[in-house]
């Protein structure tokens, strides 16, 4: 209990100066990530296998940094785990920058298809810009949770960090595709060197920020706490990673999967903007659905929120798989392209709304499966981000799916995730394991 709250002499600072901070970092995760898919397309129009190269790349970091990046909060705290991935991010764009200048030159066989040097600097700064966002991620999730005090109100913060998150997503390919304008063959990094050399700058500017804000760190007296247990020990911990290592996939691939069937199916002139702006129109609904949920978080519970939008994206997905493809339909952001041939099957529309029931997904699980860990929250949160890889394994063994045995056949992975993510929502979530130890609450809210 604080002293001061008690002898109520002085009035007690709210945390708001932290949760702005980590809504700042929030939106920079996103800014970072979601430049990797467009940027392979540069790469892509090249090299048909690298187009998802750089996202595969960012994903498979988390399997690497997610435990380090858990003991890493431990270890030295929020705000010093914040400022090292800052540093690691602007180090990752920066050879990301450096791939537009060095090496385009050079040749690098592989037996079939020469390969510029270029492209394996740009994977090589994508994967450590993977590391970066993982380091971020599992400062920024556990950190709002907790200064929300937990339960609705630290979902509700969650889920407000993931509106600028969502905000950041819709931004970037935007910026992107303005400095790309038409893609060629002769299209390369230096045409997006502008947004990377801004992404750089960012990171600089937030490290010196961050340095000089104050953050009480609500978990630094963990460092010397004895650990009995892993966090896996409690039941709806370790079915909560695999809800994590599910959804992410259900994320990234219901957009992905999408833009590859109109990209290839439909052969009208400018089908590839048209799978652009649905794949942008299910971003926009992840953004809609997360101001929404935080609209209504503080009222309504993290597992009342994941029932009804696992159950409502079941059925969208089931619609979308027997909805008869000559239904089709024009929506006004493929009328604003200017393309006469812009009609799409219908069932592309209750895709893309599915974007409107994942926004609150990562929130909720990431809330349900860390309720009452206590000391063990921050090595929790490591292992959730190693899972994030699922974002990049899923999508692939859909998208395997996709091309034999046709695109919306593939959406029937994503019902079966669905499924699970249901059944951790109903029953999965619940504590069990109640008779384990996890210590005294790591902090007093009236102390920050």
């Amino acid at each position: 209990m604080s002293t001061k709250a008690t002898q109520g002499a002085v009035p007690q600072k709210k945390p708001v100066v932290a949760i702005v901070t980590m809504f700042f970092i929030f939106a920079m995760i996103s800014f970072v990530t979601n430049m990797a898919a467009p940027f392979g397309n540069i790469w892509g129009y090249r090299y048909e296998w690298a187009g998802m190269a750089g996202n595969l790349m960012n994903f498979l970091a988390y399997l690497f940094m997610g435990i380090p990046a858990g003991n890493m909060l431990i270890k030295y705290g929020y705000k010093k785990t914040a400022l090292i991935a800052l540093a690691v991010g602007a180090i990752g764009l920066g050879i990301q920058l450096l791939s537009s200048v060095v090496g385009a030159d050079i040749i690098v066989i592989d037996g079939k298809t020469p390969t510029t040097l270029n492209l394996f600097i740009y994977l090589l700064g994508a994967l450590v810009c993977g590391f970066c966002v993982c380091m971020l991620n599992t400062v920024v999730n556990p950190m709002l949770n907790l200064l929300g005090g937990g339960g609705n109100r630290g979902n509700q913060l969650v889920q407000m960090g993931g509106s600028f998150n969502s905000m950041a997503a819709t931004a970037t390919p935007l910026l992107v595709g303005m400095l790309i304008g038409n893609l060629t063959a002769k299209t390369s990094m230096s045409e997006v060197a502008p947004l990377v050399v801004t992404g750089i700058v960012i990171f600089i500017l937030s490290f010196i920020i961050i340095s000089l804000v104050k953050i009480q760190e609500p978990q630094a007296q963990l460092s010397k706490v004895k650990y009995e247990h892993s966090p896996l020990a409690f039941r709806h911990c370790m079915l909560g990673v695999i809800a994590i290592f599910l959804y992410v996939g259900i994320e990234i691939g219901i957009p992905g999967e999408l833009n590859a069937w109109i990209s290839n199916k439909f052969k009208f002139e400018g089908a590839a903007a048209v799978a652009g702006s649905l794949a942008a129109l299910y971003w926009l609904m992840m953004l809609i659905g997360r101001v929404l949920s935080s609209a209504i978080s503080g009222k309504v519970s993290p597992r009342t929120q994941m029932i009804t939008v696992s159950s409502v994206a079941i059925i969208l997905v089931l619609i979308a798989i027997f909805l008869p493809e000559k239904i089709t339909f024009t929506s006004p952001a493929i009328e604003s392209l200017d393309i006469k041939s812009g009609q799409v099957p219908m069932k592309c529309l209750f895709l893309f709304l599915c974007g409107l029931c994942t926004s609150v997904m990562w929130g909720g699980i990431f809330n349900l499966a860390t309720e009452g860990l206590g000391k063990y929250t921050a090595k929790a949160s490591g292992i959730f981000m190693m899972m994030v890889v699922g974002g990049g394994i899923m999508p692939y063994i859909q998208d395997w799916i996709g091309r034999s045995f046709g695109y919306i056949n593939s959406y029937w992975l994503v019902v079966a995730m669905l499924v699970y993510i249901l059944y951790y929502s109903l029953y999965g979530s619940k504590n069990v394991n109640k008779d384990i130890p996890v210590g005294e609450e790591p902090f007093d809210l009236r102390d920050l």
